[in-house]
């Protein structure tokens, strides 16, 4: 966690889940499961830690509603990696959630504004 930093609860964190996935697939184009969780906690200066068994389910839920498109490639040693690419659809469904934080995080700041005086 970064140093100075309090921890989060959990439920702060769980509706934005789709968010964090959703930007990042969109920021690098095509990206594997591993590597959003180590972008994540790189991001966050090592504030948000997700388990694999937390990006996964995700990712097949994102995959299923047809927000991200998951495709197998074969590695030259052979492993194969499922990378990750947003869709249309994931694109739009990213903008009305950017446009909610932003909204939410703006009405957030203003009520717990300490009063100057």
């Amino acid at each position: 966690m970064a140093a100075g930093s309090a921890a989060y609860d959990s439920d702060l964190l769980r509706g934005n889940t789709d968010s964090l996935l959703l930007s990042l697939i969109s920021e690098h184009r095509q990206i594997y499961g591993y590597r959003l969780i180590k972008e994540i906690e790189a991001r966050s200066r090592g504030y948000f830690r997700f388990k694999e068994g937390t990006v996964y389910p995700a990712l097949r839920k994102l995959e299923n509603e047809g927000l991200v498109r998951g495709e197998w490639s074969k590695l030259p040693n052979g492993q194969e990696r499922q990378y990750y690419t947003i869709t249309k659809e994931g694109k739009g469904l990213l903008e009305k959630k950017l446009a909610m934080w932003q909204s939410f995080s703006c009405a957030m700041k203003l009520v717990l504004k300490r009063t100057e005086g």
